[in-house]
């Protein structure tokens, strides 16, 4: 069964356009190979964080929406974790709401 799921990471912000790019399309082309579907990607740009991490004060932010199995989410992480170019990640799985079948009104 596919759950809906938003992907957000950061990469590093010294990172050429030419990089970043190749980034994009190794986590796109890796959500595909392990089922992923309707994946929508959103290039945030360059912002300044809240705080430094792993002493970077700026970032380059990523907004990947897709729909895949669930066995997938440990996979794609695991590989971002081992990337020194992305600092932060995080996975959220949405909820999509089901429609609930309306009362009915039994006459007595």
């Amino acid at each position: 069964m596919s759950e809906h799921y938003e992907l957000m990471y950061i990469l590093r912000s010294d990172l050429g356009e030419e990089q970043v790019n190749q980034a994009i399309s190794k986590y796109r082309d890796l959500l595909q190979e392990q089922g992923g579907e309707q994946i929508e990607i959103q290039h945030r740009g360059k912002r300044r964080l809240a705080y430094p991490i792993q002493k970077h004060r700026e970032g380059i932010y990523i907004q990947m929406n897709y729909t895949a199995p669930g066995s997938h989410v440990a996979t794609l992480e695991r590989s971002m974790r081992y990337s020194e170019d992305v600092i932060r990640y995080l996975t959220l799985k949405h909820e999509v709401p089901t429609a609930k079948p309306e009362p009915v009104e039994v006459e007595s």
